[in-house]
This record gives C-alpha cells, structure tokens and sequence, in this order.
C-alpha cells in the first residue's frame, strides 16, 4: 500500500480528476486509486466523507488531505521537484502558474456548456452564450504562450507541465465538440492528445460502463 491514494471520478467525465492524475503520473511515484463513478446519490455521500470540499479529486498522502486540483497539483510539485510540473525558468513557471489560475477559476461558459465527454462527440453543439470568447480567450493564450516558451518541444512552455496538465481537459472538450482550430493551436491540441498518460486515461474511459445523465461541470 503507498502512503499517497488519489480519489478519483469517472474518466469519462471528471476533468479535474484527469488534471490530479496526469500530475501525480508526472511524479513517477506510487500511489493507490479509488473511482467513484459520480453516477448515485451514494456516491456524492461517499465523497462527502472522503473531501471536506465534498468534490474530486482527492489526495490522500499519510493524514494530509488535499481536496483541490491546483493545490494538489503545488503539493505534488513541493515534494517531487526533479517531476518538472513547473517550468524551471521563473518567469515561465509565473505565467505557468497563472494560465492554471485562469483555467481553474475561469471560462465558466465553456465549462457549463461543454463539459468534458471523452466518449462522445458532439459536433456543433455546446456554442452557447460566452462559449465563443471563451474558445478566443483559450487559444490567444496558447497562441502566446507557444511563441514565447515554446522552442523546446511541442507543449505550452516546450516540454510538457502543468499547464498542459490543466488544458488537457480543454483539449478533451474542442475534440469532443469539434471546435475548429488554426494549424498552431491545432498541433498543440494534437501533441496533448498524444502524450502517452492522456491516451491511457482516454482509454480507460472509453470502457467504463458509467453514464452521468446531467453533467455539471465535474
């Protein structure tokens, strides 16, 4: 049994489970997993017990209990500094730690109206009020952070962080609902969906037998 345990949601639909496990997988270290499928009553009770924030996911390491993606994320990032979920550089790790900011806090539209369905696709759909500026904003910012960062590899800040981490979600949502994207935002989208942790948790959600009939924004 490893002192870090990691509570997740469904793979098909949690996107801020994905973001805590793409960290912890960065880290190399060993931990223990538990799903709960999001899809009872039961099952938010059991999160309740489990999360004072009453949400996934959560990090369990020893007696310490983390119940944010972000703060699990700073966590992780403290006790494995050789993982790179930071950049090295400062003022790439500074703006890292605000495009992460302004995605855990912000594009509420898109969040609301495209919530992540690994399975499914949806083409058209989701394009309600403030989707579109939300989609602008997102890919102006990955637009940037590629011109500036981005010589070294094919991610955010070149080599994969946790920036990349917090838009995998994003990523998820664009292929999903088919958002259209120019060649450079295009092959940052691809470049995530190639990296080998996000296809393996793509591929265990494509087999869960979970359906959540109304998803708001887990």
């Amino acid at each position: 049994m490893s002192d870090f345990k990691l509570v997740l949601g469904s793979r098909n639909y949690s996107s801020w489970s994905l973001r805590a496990w793409l960290a912890m997988r960065q880290t190399g270290a060993d931990f223990d997993e538990r799903t709960i499928p999001l899809n009872t009553l039961a099952d938010f009770f059991a999160i309740a017990q489990l999360s004072p924030g009453r949400t996934v996911p959560v990090l369990q390491h020893r007696d310490l209990v983390i119940w944010d993606s972000l703060a699990i994320i700073e966590y992780l990032a403290e006790q494995f500094p050789k993982a790179g979920l930071w950049p090295a550089a400062s003022d790439a790790r500074a703006l890292a730690r605000a495009a992460c900011a302004a995605m855990h806090a912000g594009f509420l539209a898109l969040r609301a109206q495209m919530p992540m369905n690994v399975r499914s696709s949806k083409p058209g759909r989701g394009r309600g009020e403030g989707v579109k500026s939300d989609i602008e904003r997102i890919v102006a910012l990955w637009r940037e952070l590629r011109a500036r960062f981005g010589r070294e590899g094919p991610y955010l800040f070149g080599v994969w962080s946790a920036a990349d981490v917090y838009f995998a979600p994003v990523v998820s949502r664009f292929r999903t609902y088919d958002v259209e994207l120019d060649e450079p935002c295009r092959a940052y989208a691809d470049a995530v969906l190639a990296w080998p942790t996000v296809m393996e948790w793509f591929a265990a959600a494509a087999t869960e037998p979970w359906t959540i009939e109304k998803i708001d924004k887990i």
